[in-house]
């Protein structure tokens, strides 16, 4: 099927200065992030949202609001639109009464919404001839990177924090990835990916270093206005290291506003960390514009674990702008709303997923969002991926049987 494509140029999400989309870019020459800008006002007549909706293929339907030009050049590994789950009683035992939705992003291909921005950036790294990808990872973009990458018969490259969970770091090599476990934190994988560079001939695919991530991320927003036909929710909690979905989310909903899909109504934008890594929260409390590296990053929500962000102005912007803020939450917080939304709902969650449900707890408790809210949560990676508790007990099948006990 062909597809009228609207991508125009690149900006520097900085300055605004143009930049043309005839080769691969990573950062701007202002060495800032670049957005993929799209001829909208030509695209509004030809482009029915519902018709859009209508299709298969996953976050590949937007395919008139995607960079991506040539049919030959999309990578897909089955994808689909990923549920919307109510779990109400996790929301009343919170605090809420409103209604609290789980987007379950574990539910695509390597178990992650990583695939959706590492589909596109590898597609595009295909589309300019692009043979060797690279980036740093704490885990499930290497695992999409590889997959992807394998899948367009390129090779990849990723560079993970030594305490990593093995899962991901075994995931990696089966999908056909070189993997290498780094003494160090993901900022320092990222140096070693620009070190290797020249000497290697490796495209770099870090996070915000590219400009294509951002357009697979940004299919979060389109899907979840079309599945709550085509309305926001009050708020979003979203798992910020990078922040990627974060800003895009917030573009999607500009360029749908644009395209007359949704009215000029926006969620408030809720960026999450961990205590032990909240750089984004201490820049937001602070009134900053850009976040201090956090010296000694720490928590078992690997996907949160990044001490300095790039695009780190670009998801304060989008926080104040929208009227949401940032918030951090404790380790034993983080577990115990695990443990809650497994028990109480049958969804396990990730521990950055269920982070979001912790915040959504403080900020109901602290009155920063109202009980009554419509609240959307992110659960970015499928549970099963992460270390659980041993809670189960040992029964002798030889001896008696206390049916009482049990």
């Amino acid at each position: 099927m062909p597809y009228q494509n609207y991508f125009t140029h690149l900006e520097c999400s900085a300055n605004g200065a143009r930049h043309e989309k005839d080769q691969p870019w990573n950062l701007s020459d202002g060495g800032k992030p670049l957005l993929a800008r799209y001829d909208l006002k030509a695209a509004k007549p030809h482009l029915d949202r519902d018709e859009i909706w209508a299709r298969e293929g996953g976050f590949w339907k937007w395919r008139e609001l995607l960079p991506v030009a040539n049919n030959d050049d999309v990578v897909a590994l089955g994808e689909i639109d990923t549920p919307l789950i109510d779990v109400p009683a996790t929301m009343r035992a919170s605090g809420g009464t409103g209604r609290l939705i789980i987007k379950d992003e574990g539910r695509l291909p390597t178990g992650s919404f990583k695939a959706r921005g590492l589909a596109l950036a590898v597609a595009m790294a295909r589309s300019f001839g692009l043979s060797r990808l690279a980036m740093p990872t704490n885990g499930n973009a290497g695992a999409a990177l590889s997959a992807y990458a394998s899948r367009a018969g390129m090779e990849s490259w990723s560079f993970a924090p030594e305490d990593t969970p093995e899962i991901n770091l075994r995931e990696i090599a089966l999908h056909g990835g070189h993997v290498y476990r780094v003494n160090g934190f993901i900022h320092h994988c990222g140096a070693l990916v620009a070190a290797g560079k020249e000497k290697m001939g490796w495209f770099d695919v870090s996070t915000l270093k590219e400009p294509y991530r951002i357009e697979g991320k940004k299919t979060m927003g389109l899907e979840l206005c079309a599945q709550m036909g085509w309305r926001v929710p009050n708020a979003i909690f979203y798992p910020t290291g990078g922040g990627t979905g974060l800003i895009g989310m917030w573009k999607a909903f500009d360029e749908m506003e644009a395209l007359g899909w949704i009215g000029p109504e926006r969620p408030k934008m809720i960026a999450v960390q961990a205590t032990g890594c909240a750089p984004i929260v201490k820049a937001y409390e602070a009134g900053a514009t850009h976040a201090e590296e956090c010296m000694d990053p720490h928590t078992h929500a690997m996907g949160i674990r990044v001490p300095k962000a790039i695009g780190d102005f670009l998801i304060l912007q989008a926080v104040r702008e929208s009227g949401g803020f940032a918030i951090a939450v404790d380790e034993d917080a983080i577990e115990k709303a695990r443990t809650l939304c497994g028990r109480e709902d049958g969804l396990l969650l990730c521990p950055e997923g269920a982070a979001t449900l912790a915040a959504y707890q403080q900020a109901v408790s602290d009155g920063r969002l109202e009980k009554d809210a419509t609240a959307m949560l992110f659960n970015c990676g499928n549970g099963l991926k992460y270390p659980m508790p041993d809670r189960a007990k040992t029964l002798d099948r030889h001896g008696d049987v206390d049916w009482g006990v049990m």
